[in-house]
């Protein structure tokens, strides 16, 4: 039976815009009428107001009402991280999610922490759903490499094809336009982590990360139907956040 999927963009601590995209799209309680399910597809954290809130929303809706998927972003692989004990530099957005947790009383800590990191242990770095139709990463996956091993997978899976060679001093590295060069059809892939002004379309992939926390909008895109939802942002506008270089095709997914 083909499922029917909700797919939400780099969440990033805005949590007052995720409850108002989920009451545009039906959802009560965490479940839908019509037994659809959600995809969170990673950095549900850092940089917002309310990173902590949509961690309980999520782990309720992937353990508890069972009625979410999630794959986790290199910013929640960074907050997992941080929470094991590992040493991280916490800036990037970390801290803001710092903050909230330091505010929290122990034992608060202690659920939240443990939390997230069931949830962060128990979730792939890509999914596949209905028999090969459409699959999900969070900055992406070239269909060439679906089947592959997540581990050997994991840096493109998390941070996109990235250009180290032409990185500028205090600069983020160049992020190469991976999603131009595909050529299959099947899947539809679905991704974030780099913002774009509106959804991305560009060979049957498409950015659904449209900067809700710089200002831009929370993203949904609905299959089978393959149409989207957006979410106006709380936050003020940053221009500079988004990628404005890259071209886009019309949503004509046949």
């Amino acid at each position: 039976m083909e499922e029917k999927l909700d797919f939400i963009g780099d969440v990033h601590g805005c949590f007052d815009e995720l409850q108002l995209l989920l009451q545009q799209m039906g959802y009560q309680e965490g479940s839908h009428p019509n037994g659809r399910k959600l995809v969170f597809i990673g950095d549900l954290t850092d940089r917002g107001p309310n990173s902590l809130d949509v961690i309980r929303l999520v782990y309720k809706l992937v353990n508890v009402t069972q009625s979410a998927y999630y794959i986790p972003g290199n910013h929640c692989d960074k907050l997992y991280r941080y929470w094991k004990g590992n040493r991280v530099m916490i800036r990037h957005g970390l801290e803001t999610t710092v903050e909230e947790y330091e505010q929290l009383p122990k034992i608060d800590q202690t659920k939240i922490r443990r939390q997230f990191m069931q949830l962060y242990e128990q979730s792939p770095l890509y999914q596949v759903w209905n028999d090969g139709q459409i699959a999900a990463a969070h900055a992406g996956i070239r269909r060439q490499d679906i089947g592959k091993s997540a581990h050997r997978l994991r840096s493109f899976l998390l941070y996109g094809d990235v250009d180290h060679h032409q990185q500028q001093p205090g600069k983020p590295p160049v992020r190469r336009d991976w999603a131009k060069r595909e050529t299959n059809i099947n899947p539809i892939i679905i991704y974030g982590h780099t913002p774009v002004p509106k959804p991305r379309v560009k060979n049957r992939t498409i950015n659904i990360d449209t900067g809700c926390v710089f200002g831009g909008f929370l993203t949904a895109f609905h299959y089978p139907e393959r149409t989207f939802t957006m979410q106006k942002s709380n936050e003020p506008l940053q221009v500079d956040a988004f990628n404005h270089e890259f071209d886009y095709e019309t949503l004509d997914m046949d």
